[in-house]
């Protein structure tokens, strides 16, 4: 097994083999989150747009994601994990667009397959890279760009991992609640560092021209 590492979305774009994109603050946070409130897949979008035609076609379809970290008119959730994790979506189709996480998956067309990367399945889905030959571990960091903090925090942990270290659970310093603006509250960084909190991956296949993320319990 190789294990390469990259940041942002030019990482994305030339990582190959089986490329997890690790979105932790907090796209793929949320889609963990989604799916544990039983919803059975997650369609990744790049363009708002497109999720808001998908809606107006399917109007079961739930929509959450961001542009700038704000939840998007028109959707019915911004991305946030402290606003899902009470939510029943048992059954339904949840589409996602935001301005990392999303773009990352989207923009990894180089991969043979896309996993998605949060702490929150971190254990689930090393077990489900077991055997992958090549693993590019993607840190998406802020709007696909700078500051990859907390994603090169969980791509180091998921590296040591699938190397068969014994690397300590990742501990990240949070602000005080009140220093948090009310679209990214506290507690939606605090539920996203909640190591191996569920115990399935979200690999994901390309349907139709959609990129679909589907649990798969590891």
């Amino acid at each position: 097994m190789t294990v390469r590492r990259h940041s942002g979305l030019d990482g994305a774009r030339a990582a190959l083999g089986t490329v997890v994109i690790i979105d932790v603050f907090r796209a793929f946070s949320t889609a963990a989150f989604c799916v544990a409130a039983g919803a059975r897949e997650v369609v990744l979008v790049g363009d708002h747009e497109q999720a808001l035609a998908m809606k107006a076609k399917d109007p079961d379809l739930f929509l959450t994601g961001e542009i700038g970290g704000r939840p998007i008119p028109g959707f019915d959730m911004g991305n946030s994990p402290s606003k899902i994790v009470d939510l029943d979506l048992r059954g339904r189709r949840v589409v996602q667009r935001t301005s990392a996480g999303t773009q990352g998956v989207v923009a990894a067309a180089a991969a043979t397959e896309v996993v998605l990367g949060s702490l929150v399945v971190a254990g689930a889905t090393v077990r489900y890279l077991r055997g992958h030959r090549a693993i590019s571990l993607v840190a998406m960091g802020t709007a696909g760009g700078d500051d990859h903090g907390e994603d090169e925090i969980c791509a180091a942990y998921l590296e040591q991992l699938l190397l068969d270290a014994a690397p300590a659970r990742p501990e990240i310093a949070l602000a005080p609640a009140a220093e948090w603006p009310d679209w990214f509250p506290r507690r939606d960084a605090e539920l996203a560092l909640e190591v191996d909190r569920f115990d399935f991956a979200l690999p994901v296949t390309r349907e139709d021209g959609l990129l679909v993320a589907r649990p798969v319990l590891s």
